[in-house]
């Protein structure tokens, strides 16, 4: 049987102070209701137990948390909520010994009084009746100022009560904890159950403060030149009187959290979603433009001197493009997601996704790509991909991501973000936060790759911009200070689980000849390897002259890039590619050539007809209407297109109605779709 392990300093002291706080309210009792002659002998008892609490509190004083045997959890914190209760005792015990030796005066005198004779005996009297009430009226002031202060914290805990003042000074014990000094006036924005409350100060900084160092903000406390500095004419109501309003910053921060609409803030404040949810950063990105959108990076890159193509050269002797190898090149396998907090009731979640990119520390350094995840309502808590699916895996939901880069930045790695799309219940208002995010260094110190594993990474809170942040901070508050509450609480946090593998063979042939910088999925590779060899085919082979800046007409090249940016057109073409490629011979299936000019026809026939189709809708993310309106409009068309043989009598069919282009959406404009060369990417 093990032994019983030894409890910490901070344990024992608090042990030794729960005892003196049992005898000291003992004593109190036998104080309230005094035998006789025992005044003295109480008075004595409550001297020698206000000397053990001072060595108590001596003794607290003296502990470090180096001497602690194990972590403790919240140790200054729990070390002044100690010291606070101690020193409250030693001023009941100070407030009885005072009580006790007015009573033992009092009686002497009286007695006194008795003995003598004289004129004087009636003023002795009455002087004896006025202490006697003067010690009654300090019993009831006692009392009073007892149910004062019981009053005072139901008036605390009053949700409509937002304004407190600070009783005491208090440091950030970790990150989003707020910092304060006494008499600092606060705004409370939510008092939660464990202690902890959001708190606004008069700069508008905001985060958990401790209830056991606020009370109740009078405006009467203030003095009259602070009111009158706070107040001043500022406007006139359309009948000509005049309003007053406070010009302190509180009262302007106050305002500005009101009027602001502040998303995140307000969610966080309703309980929607925790304290370390934020506004998605790599969604914002993606809304600014094309520039962080596959599309972007899937065109060619030209060289510093703009005369040739930086990541398409031609090899003449293969008669085709040239295969480069980089710097990083990978495949990362998304496993699931573990412990992700729940949003409250009063969101609807129509989304729940992966969203990555090569990053640096500074800059995004590709573009951005999204993974959706699956859960099930018997855990909700746990993300999944790549599901198991009748047919072709959706390119949305699949987790083998191929990565490429050429960058030299030191720092390069991968940055996740966990991110959920959502709309408000009671406004219908949609959004995109963040559930947290994960960066992972691709190379070591010494400039080594980071080998080819599982990882798990835990997940911060906050912006990328920020650390120090929790996901959700109440599961470190609610954690315990023991080892074993530690442990626990650590499996408690949100992970996410991913894996790296080095690329085989056959991935090889297919990603080097794909841009230098460019994350996809692994499904489509082989459709981005045709439209680079057709790419390369138009600019290096086929051009008449390298100098020559004509608009190429092909119809491919004009559109492709807008199908990477709409999964469900890929999926299509996927689809499509896949039912002709199984009618092949093997010695079909060898000819590149013939490959090449196969997929230009399974294109023509398959997703370059719904691009101006007015039966498909806009794509727009997360939308489960829409989304299933797209994809039955694409269904339908690839089922007629089979049955018939090509997209030919569908495209002239009466019912069927397309939108009006002209001949440049068609043609392929290489010098305004080139990229620019950015070295540090």
């Amino acid at each position: 049987m093990s032994a019983r392990r030894a409890r910490g300093p901070l344990q024992r002291v608090r042990r030794r102070s729960r005892e003196l706080l049992e005898q000291v309210e003992a004593l109190r009792e036998e104080c309230a209701a005094p035998a006789p002659g025992q005044r003295e002998a109480l008075s004595l008892r409550c001297m020698q137990l206000k000397k053990l609490v001072d060595e108590n509190t001596n003794a607290l004083r003296d502990l470090k948390k180096a001497d602690e045997p194990a972590p403790v959890g919240n140790y200054n914190q729990r070390k002044e909520e100690e010291e606070k209760l101690l020193l409250k005792l030693s001023q009941q015990l100070q407030k009885l010994v005072l009580a006790l030796d007015q009573d033992n005066t009092t009686k002497k005198s009286s007695v006194d009084k008795h003995h003598q004779k004289g004129p004087q005996s009636e003023d002795e009297n009455e002087e004896e009746n006025e202490s006697e009430d003067e010690e009654s009226s300090e019993e009831k002031d006692s009392e009073e100022a007892e149910d004062d202060d019981d009053e005072e914290d139901k008036l605390l805990d009053d949700p409509n009560v937002k304004e407190c003042i600070a009783v005491g000074n208090f440091d950030a014990q970790q990150e989003g904890d707020l910092t304060f000094t006494k008499g600092e006036i606060l705004f409370i924005h939510d008092k939660k159950a464990d202690g902890w409350w959001v708190a606004e100060n008069s700069r508008g900084e905001r985060g958990l403060v401790p209830r056991t160092y606020l009370a109740v903000h009078k405006e009467d406390d203030e003095s009259p030149e602070q009111s009158e500095e706070q107040v001043e004419v500022v406007d006139e109501t359309a009948d000509g009187t005049e309003i007053k309003k406070r010009t302190d910053s509180h009262w302007s921060a106050l305002r500005r959290a009101i009027t602001e609409n502040d998303t995140v803030e307000v969610l966080t404040t309703i309980g929607a979603v925790p304290a370390g949810f934020r506004l998605s950063t790599l969604f914002q990105l993606l809304e600014e433009g094309n520039q962080f959108r596959a599309s972007h990076f899937l065109q060619p890159e030209l060289t510093p001197s703009q005369l040739a193509f930086k990541d398409l050269v031609w090899d003449a002797e293969k008669d085709t493009i040239s295969p480069r190898p980089t710097r990083v090149s990978l495949i990362v396998t998304l496993c699931g997601c573990k412990m992700i907090p729940l949003p409250g009731v009063s969101i609807q979640v129509l989304s729940r996704h992966v969203r990555f990119c090569l990053f640096d520390g500074n800059r995004v350094l590709s573009n951005i790509h999204t993974v959706r995840a699956t859960w099930q309502p018997k855990a909700p808590q746990t993300w999944s991909f790549s599901p198991k699916v009748t047919g072709i895996l959706p390119s949305l939901l699949d987790g083998d991501c191929f990565v490429r880069s050429n960058s030299l930045a030191a720092d390069i790695g991968l940055l996740f973000e966990l991110g959920i799309t959502y709309i408000r219940n009671s406004t219908g208002e949609r959004g995109e936060l963040s559930c947290g995010w994960a960066f992972l260094k691709l190379f070591t110190s010494n400039g080594m790759p980071v080998p080819a594993k599982m990882y798990e990474l835990p997940l911060n809170g906050g912006t990328p911009c920020e650390r120090g942040v929790e996901v959700d901070p109440s599961i470190s508050r609610r954690a315990g200070s023991g080892v074993f509450q530690q442990f626990m609480a650590l499996k408690k946090q949100p992970v996410l689980l991913l894996k790296l593998r080095a690329l085989s063979v056959q991935s090889k042939d297919i990603l080097y000849l794909l841009p230098e910088t460019l994350i996809g999925s692994m499904c489509y590779s082989h459709l981005l390897l045709f439209y680079r060899q057709i790419l390369g085919d138009a600019l290096l082979k086929d051009r008449a002259s390298l100098q020559s800046t004509d608009l190429i007409c092909n119809p491919i090249l004009a559109t492709f890039p807008q199908l990477v940016d709409q999964p469900d057109l890929m999926d299509a073409l996927r689809s499509a590619w896949a039912d002709r490629e199984r009618t092949l011979k093997r010695s079909e299936k060898r000819d590149a050539e013939f490959l090449k000019s196969l997929f230009v026809l399974v294109y023509h026939d398959s997703v370059f007809p719904l691009l101006h189709s007015t039966l498909l809708p806009p794509y727009k993310w997360a939308e489960e209407e829409s989304e299933a309106l797209r994809w039955k409009v694409i269904a339908d068309f690839l089922r007629k297109s089979r049955e018939n043989d090509g997209a030919l009598q569908y495209l002239l069919a009466a019912e069927n109605t397309h939108t009006a282009f002209d001949i440049s959406e068609l043609a392929y404009d290489f010098l305004g779709e080139a990229r620019d060369d950015d070295s540090n990417v």
